[in-house]
């Protein structure tokens, strides 16, 4: 199976071309996982930026706007071989484009959701898909009651025909919000039929071959975690309030953030 069509890695730029090798895959490059997690949000700072008709920008503003120090995107951008212009910074659409062909937002990935509770069907409405280079081309859940339905245009199949679903939409990513209880059958199904690319929202640990990369989000644990700072703060203010100089918290545990 192959994905959709990559749109083309050479496009032109305002007064420039820009060319970007589309057949080494980021992994191949040394990239950091660290890196590799921040890069997404830089592309989402940059698209704001176009949408406001910013032409340039300095590192220390692209810094700012996504949460970063300026080395630290310095650093991160230099693994892409992207370097701004001394006393001018960095071409908006020129990075944006190149940050987006580097993680796959220059072309468009087909992605099936599995399980259309509350959560699923919060995710199958997400618009942020789109502008992403993700488009939803399946849903699935066994229930008599779901399957028909339709969500954000895309009809909701039967979990018993996964098999030929993916085949036919030739799903490149899945995503499964199914019950705990369910889900690594779910997980084995699509392994089976070639899916290579997993993001689990179930509430439980999901086991996989290791070509295959899975990526799990936890909302209860992240909220928990969160839980956790909220109380050591109602516990000791003083601590966990600004230091001396405002560049941080110091928690109960001697651990600066």
């Amino acid at each position: 199976m192959t994905p959709s069509q990559p749109r083309p890695a050479e496009e032109a730029i305002g007064p420039q071309v820009v060319s970007v090798r589309a057949d080494r895959p980021i992994a191949e490059k040394g990239i950091p996982d660290a890196t590799i997690a921040r890069l997404p949000v830089y592309l989402r700072t940059l698209n704001v930026m176009a949408d406001d008709g910013v032409a340039t920008i300095s590192s220390g503003e692209l810094a700012d706007a996504a949460g970063v120090n300026p080395a630290q995107l310095r650093k991160d951008l230099s693994y892409l071989g992207t370097y701004g212009t001394r006393g001018v910074g960095y071409d908006v659409r020129y990075l944006r484009f190149q940050i987006g062909s580097q993680i796959g937002s220059a072309q468009e990935w087909p992605v099936v959701i599995v399980g259309l509770g509350n959560l699923g069907t919060a995710l199958a409405n997400y618009s942020g898909f789109g502008s992403r280079g993700f488009k939803i081309v399946a849903l699935l859940d066994p229930k008599p009651d779901l399957i028909g339905r339709t969500v954000v245009g895309v009809p909701i199949s039967d979990l018993a025909d996964l098999e030929q679903i993916v085949e036919r939409t030739e799903v490149r990513i899945a995503i499964i919000a199914t019950p705990a209880a369910g889900a690594q059958e779910v997980c084995d199904r699509l392994v089976a039929c070639g899916v290579r690319s997993i993001l689990n929202f179930a509430p439980t640990a999901l086991s996989v071959p290791p070509e295959v990369n899975l990526r799990k989000v936890d909302l209860g644990q992240e909220l928990q975690i969160l839980a956790y700072h909220e109380q050591q703060q109602m516990a000791d203010p003083l601590e966990s309030g600004p230091n001396a100089d405002g560049t941080g918290s110091v928690h109960p545990h001697g651990v600066t953030a």
